[in-house]
């Protein structure tokens, strides 16, 4: 059993669809139309584009508006990902305009910075060793 495919639940398909290829630099891997306007749209990593998928899924569901908010009242990142650097991510992704939670902090083995996805989530990228 492994990991195909995962989900974060956007208020906006185009602005996430723009943020996460434009911003992150993940790459689009599917994007066909599933009726009402949303799309089964997901990216990948550049380096592994058959590796895990992350769905940008319509936040529709009534559920999802008062789980989220909570998580962000909270300070609770929706997902993680994995960076060589978080440092120098966090540089990057600065320079773009992305919005920080929280700057590198190391934590123990392990460093972690969390952002604000700008489509409603609070997202965390972490550099472990190796």
């Amino acid at each position: 059993m492994r990991i195909h495919l995962t989900s974060v639940f956007v208020d906006d398909q185009a602005k996430a669809e723009h943020f996460y290829t434009e911003i992150l630099g993940f790459v689009k891997k599917y994007d066909v139309p599933v009726g009402g306007g949303a799309r089964w749209l997901t990216v990948v990593a550049p380096d592994d584009p058959d590796g895990t998928q992350l769905l940008l899924e319509p936040a529709g569901h009534p559920a999802v508006a008062p789980y989220r908010d909570a998580l962000v009242r909270d300070g609770i990142p929706l997902a993680q990902f994995a960076v060589d650097d978080v440092e120098a991510e966090y540089e990057r992704l600065r320079g773009l305009g992305v919005d920080f939670l929280q700057e590198p902090t190391a934590m123990g083995t392990v460093t972690t910075a969390v952002f604000d996805d700008t489509c409603g989530n609070l997202i965390q990228i972490a550099t472990q060793p190796d």
